[in-house]
């Protein structure tokens, strides 16, 4: 979580394990696609500064940030990947939608690594504002995305360890 004492995108890369023989799904949204395409821009750039390649890389797109549930379940069933970051953003709004879509989409994603075998990253923005969004895709905070895919190369790594 970024905060004024923590940039999303700061940590030891010599904490980051080999990404040898590892494949990774990106599930992004649509909805607020200024602040997810950086986020997946910073998500895709770090698999690879980490050595993961364009070939071991699938991206998705979903309409919107509940959608990412679905998304993530599908590239999960399919087989091909070992972990997926769920990529969105959800700005409060005037009504109760946000409160819904957050929660929704925060325990989809959860239920998905409760039940499943293949970890699936939380890389949802929850936002009060436009403001907020941007600092973390990118800006004073740093860059969700970047998170996001460390965590699913560290998370890969977990799993691999203990079924040696």
């Amino acid at each position: 979580m970024a905060s004024a004492l923590h940039n999303l995108s700061d940590y030891d890369p010599t904490s980051v394990p080999s990404t040898d023989g590892m494949r990774f799904g990106i599930v992004v949204s649509e909805w607020n696609s200024d602040v997810t395409g950086r986020l997946l821009e910073g998500a895709y750039e770090t698999l690879q500064r980490h050595g993961v390649s364009e070939d071991r890389i699938i991206v998705k797109t979903v309409p919107g940030s509940f959608e990412l549930i679905f998304g993530s379940a599908q590239m999960v069933k399919s087989g091909l990947v070992d972990a997926v970051i769920a990529i969105g953003c959800v700005i409060r709004g005037d009504t109760p939608h946000f409160d819904y879509i957050c929660q929704g989409a925060t325990q989809g994603l959860a239920d998905l690594n409760l039940h499943g075998d293949v970890p699936v990253i939380y890389g949802l923005l929850t936002c009060n504002n436009l403001e907020q969004a941007m600092q973390r895709c990118g800006g004073s905070l740093g860059n969700k995305g970047d998170e996001a895919a460390v965590t699913a190369i560290k998370m890969v790594d977990f799993r691999q360890h203990l079924r040696r």
